[in-house]
């Protein structure tokens, strides 16, 4: 082989050997290389999107403890039904205080469900000054009990002046016993 063909064949494997390094090893190290990075990214994106939802968690956890607050005072304001006769003596109580007279006061028989509680309608009469009346529903809505006025009829005595008679349902929310529901 004369000297050319030599340092042909010399130069063609010097060259050969870079561009067959750049393909066999260099070409698929750089592919697994990007492939990692995609797959960092994927994983960073995942991991930022669980921090946001451990955060959330927390919140969540707040909210919850703050409903579940919020329920037990609800719960707290209704009675059950064996107290119900307080709260009936209460009402009654509310209205000697502000000087009116209860002809009737009838705890009416039919219950209905209101959600978890249940609601007990009182037929109520009451006779008397119309300003003791105003007190007795502020007095009313101060009641720690869960209260709603449903029904309200108020005239005008024609007997003595400023005298007024009402008759009014008041419901009473209270815990149900298991058995109405």
């Amino acid at each position: 082989m004369s000297t050319t063909a030599r340092q042909f064949l010399f130069s063609a494997v010097l060259l050969a050997l870079p561009v067959s390094s750049y393909f066999v090893v260099f070409r698929p190290v750089n592919a697994k290389i990007e492939q990692g990075s995609r797959e960092i990214d994927h994983k960073q994106a995942l991991l930022g999107k669980l921090r946001e939802a451990t955060a959330q968690t927390e919140d969540l956890q707040r909210a919850n403890e703050q409903i579940r607050v919020s329920i037990d005072s609800l719960q707290a304001k209704l009675p059950s039904s064996k107290e119900m006769d307080n709260v009936l003596r209460q009402v009654s109580g509310i209205a000697a205080k502000n000087n009116l007279k209860v002809p009737a006061f009838k705890k009416n028989e039919r219950t209905t469900p209101a959600g978890l509680a249940m609601e007990q309608p009182l037929d109520i009469e009451i006779t008397g000054d119309f300003d003791g009346f105003y007190k007795f529903l502020l007095d009313l809505e101060q009641l720690p009990r869960i209260t709603r006025l449903t029904d309200l009829d108020v005239t005008r005595s024609d007997k003595v002046d400023g005298e007024m008679k009402a008759k009014l349902v008041l419901s009473v929310y209270y815990e149900g016993d298991g058995s109405n529901q």
